[in-house]
């Protein structure tokens, strides 16, 4: 699956239609951010069946934004049925794939 471009109109939405979502919020500014989207890509194109990949530009989308708790970027979120379970600021995919672990039950 690749990676849905998401913003403060559909983000509601987009979590109602998966039932885990793994939202990676940036800036264009963040350096940090771009360099892990090349690996959060790689993630979703062969990440878990049944997981929904979305990012979302934190400054554009601040709804989304209070929704996660977002605290420093870039920082990455999991949504489980629509409800925020876990979130996290790193630039470490391996925290992200232990997040979605944990969320997951696996």
């Amino acid at each position: 699956m690749s990676v849905i471009a998401i913003n403060d109109e559909n983000f509601e939405q987009t979590l109602a239609q998966n039932p885990v979502t793994v939202v990676k919020y940036y800036a264009d500014w963040c350096g940090s951010c771009r360099l892990i989207a090349p690996k959060f890509k790689r993630w979703a194109e062969s990440g878990p069946e049944g997981v929904a990949f979305a990012e979302i530009n934190a400054e554009n989308n601040p709804v989304a934004r209070k929704t996660a708790g977002v605290d420093n970027l870039p920082f990455f979120a999991v949504f489980k049925n629509g409800e925020l379970v876990s979130g996290a600021a790193t630039a470490k995919i391996e925290a992200v794939q232990q997040m979605l672990n944990a969320a997951v039950g696996s």
